[in-house]
């Protein structure tokens, strides 16, 4: 890799997350997990290519072609960067290893979950569905809260921390849901892999104590979970579903809460034991808004105050402004590759005969409510005449009938869903049942180095908010920062690569780009494949 001279360099501002990228894990072991054949395109180009097409907000492979590959060039210090077609024979090998993707990135969560800085192990998790349109495959429909429709799709399971970084993901074709997920392959990876867990002995010597917080939405509501998590001595918290009456206002005090960001707020809280319906005897935390609405949490966490299990719950925003962001802006939802590859036969899912029984109960249902309303609305006036009588009697007999005919078909679907299996395995569907899932190997790859390129913008975000007044503004700051225009300034002799910002819009945004700056620069950051040290720099104000 080389450096020339360069003014104008479109993009250059990407330069100035190469600091944190590195820090987050970008090119760490990335040598141990992949192997690329000697050529012009190194390694490390790569994934600095696919890092900066993540910030710059470049959002397929294909939307490359539309860059000018000279000026990218100049960002990984070559004259071009790969077109299209190489990049994806390049992604192709690195990839060819099944599970190194999963390895490298499975490397990485472990370092991070290290390096959180809540002690305490709070870990966030949150099913995704990525829709997919395509004809490749049928694969099952399930519920798409944000369009309120069910579509075709794959469902991602995200882990992350309080403040809404990511750790790990967890992919599934075939949806059991939050709960089976948490329990067959969360919990457990996070019991093998999460830092900082007591041990057995200490797990022995105090009952009240837990190896790590787990928090989720109502998905995961269920009291013989919420018991199972128990024995493994893994706290849980999360809203409680059937809340029942209202507290009264009198039991309810202020508290002052330190949000995630360092944000105060001040809350009428309130606590009372509470036993659910398996006997599980669980606290529950309410806040009670302003306007009178109580929201209810319930918590396995016997050892912590009040205020951080409500600060705790109400922190899951943070994840969910996580997914929202990464569909709009590092286009998680997009496919990689297309193709296919063999599911395991021994893939449990529904039973499509079982959920095309359980719909015709549902729709039967709700069509013997409407004719049991019209049956119980039909009425005589209170002197009918003999005409209007006999109307009255012949649509009653109607009504009745029709009925009875939906009972009679509701009681036969019942029975039918009853004596059919709700799950099954692929093998034991019909050929023309089955299905392929979407590759996965190259998704896993770029997907890793888009939650890297996250991450390193977070640490940015944290780095600018240091000096803004309007602390929100932080991260649209940064976003700004990545796709400003810079200059490069190699000095061979004196081993440094400057990159000198172009000036943003107005003083403010400029002091927060030189604190920034200086923080970049302290960490003596090397370029990649060469000996030159980053410095980042803003022209002096005039």
């Amino acid at each position: 890799m080389q450096f020339d001279c360069a003014d104008d360099v479109p993009l250059g501002g990407v330069l100035w997350a190469l600091p944190a990228l590195l820090s987050e894990g970008l090119l760490r072991h990335s040598r141990e997990h992949f192997t690329l054949t000697a050529g012009f395109y190194p390694l490390e180009s790569i994934f600095l290519v696919v890092a900066f097409m993540a910030l710059a907000r470049v959002r397929t492979i294909e939307a490359l072609r539309y860059e000018p590959p000279g000026e990218w060039g100049r960002l990984v210090g070559l004259d071009r960067v790969p077109e299209v077609r190489t990049l994806r024979q390049k992604l192709g090998e690195l990839c060819a290893p099944a599970g190194a993707a999963a390895a490298w990135s499975g490397t990485l969560a472990k370092e991070w979950m290290a390096g959180q800085a809540d002690g305490d192990g709070v870990y966030y998790a949150d099913g995704h569905v990525r829709v997919y349109h395509g004809e490749l495959t049928a694969l099952p429909r399930r519920y798409v809260a944000r369009q309120k429709l069910c579509l075709r799709g794959v469902t991602d399971y995200w882990v992350n921390a309080m403040d809404g970084r990511p750790f790990f993901l967890v992919s599934r074709p075939v949806d059991a849901g939050l709960i089976e997920v948490l329990r067959t392959t969360i919990v457990p990876r996070l019991i093998a892999e999460a830092p900082g867990q007591p041990t057995a002995a200490e797990l022995a010597a105090d009952p009240l104590r837990h190896r790590f917080t787990l928090i989720f939405d109502r998905a995961g509501y269920s009291p013989p979970f919420f018991a199972e998590m128990k024995a493994l001595r893994v706290a849980v918290i999360t809203y409680h579903k059937f809340p029942g009456e209202d507290w009264a206002a009198g039991e309810f005090a202020p508290q002052t809460l330190t949000l995630v960001h360092g944000e105060t707020v001040t809350l009428a809280l309130a606590e009372r034991g509470t036993r659910l319906t398996n006997g599980l005897w669980v606290r529950e935390v309410r806040q009670r808004e302003a306007a009178g609405h109580q929201v209810s949490v319930l918590a396995t966490d016997y050892r912590s105050e009040l205020a951080p299990i409500a600060v705790r719950m109400f922190a899951r925003w943070t994840q969910e402004n996580f997914l929202k962001y990464m569909r709009e802006h590092f286009a998680i939802d997009r496919l990689v590759e297309h193709g296919t590859e063999p599911l395991p036969a021994a893939t449990t899912l529904v039973n499509p005969t079982w959920r095309r029984l359980d719909t015709e109960v549902r729709r039967e249902r709700a069509q013997l409510a409407r004719a049991q309303a019209q049956f119980g609305a039909a009425s005589l006036p209170p002197t009918p005449e003999p005409a209007e009588l006999e109307q009255w009697q012949a649509q009653k007999a109607r009504l009745h009938e029709a009925v009875t005919t939906r009972q009679t078909r509701l009681d036969e679907l019942k029975t039918q869903r009853k004596a059919t299996p709700h799950h099954v395995t692929l093998g034991e569907l019909p050929a023309h049942e089955q299905f392929p899932r979407l590759r996965i190997e190259r998704k896993h790859f770029v997907d890793t180095i888009k939650l890297i390129a996250y991450r390193a913008e977070t640490a940015l975000v944290g780095t600018v908010r240091e000096t803004l007044a309007r602390r929100d503004d932080a991260r649209a700051l940064v976003r700004e920062i990545l796709r400003t225009t810079a200059d490069l300034r190699p000095d061979l002799a004196m081993k440094t690569l400057t990159v000198r910002l172009h000036p943003l819009g107005c003083a403010l945004q400029n002091a927060a780009v030189r604190h920034l700056a200086d923080e970049l620069t302290a960490t003596e950051t090397v370029f990649p494949g060469t000996d030159l040290r980053l410095i980042f720099t803003l022209p002096d104000p005039a």
